[in-house]
């Protein structure tokens, strides 16, 4: 048993090649930053509870992979993939390390990913109701 400053470092983490780490997200924005502590702005859900040093710990390992699920859709059907967070929304994980993005639908690959390549992905993966507002909110972004 070692302290759990050692065990979530993301230095320790990285040690260990094929390292995978697999944790739930609430919400994603088309650029792949991650909130996992708020939803739908400040509304705090929970802390990230070590989540950023087991993802980039993980991410940084040789053969290694970070992995994040989520539900396509929450509250009563609002979509968790969105085009940009809101205001006062906490980012646990910054786009640079986005990895792989798993909802119901499939499986999103963001890694070494333009902008645009990383919404298509996104919106390919989002609930099939909300994709259609998910594309032309890409298009303001990414295709001006």
């Amino acid at each position: 048993c070692y302290d759990s400053e050692y065990v979530a470092n993301i230095r320790t983490v990285a040690m260990h090649d094929n390292m995978t780490a697999i944790n739930n997200i609430l919400q994603i924005d088309l650029t792949g930053q991650i909130c996992s502590e708020t939803q739908f702005g400040p509304r705090m859900i929970n802390g990230q509870g070590g989540q950023t040093e087991m993802h980039i710990g993980a991410f940084l390992a040789k053969g290694g992979r970070a992995i994040s699920l989520l539900p396509s859709t929450a509250l009563g059907g609002m979509s968790t993939i969105v085009p940009q967070l809101d205001k006062g929304s906490l980012v646990t994980i910054p786009r640079q390390f986005a990895d792989i993005v798993i909802t119901e639908y499939g499986v999103a690959r963001l890694l070494d990913k333009t902008h645009r390549e990383r919404a298509e992905a996104l919106i390919a993966v989002a609930h099939p109701d909300q994709r259609d507002e998910l594309q032309r909110e890409a298009r303001k972004l990414f295709w001006p």
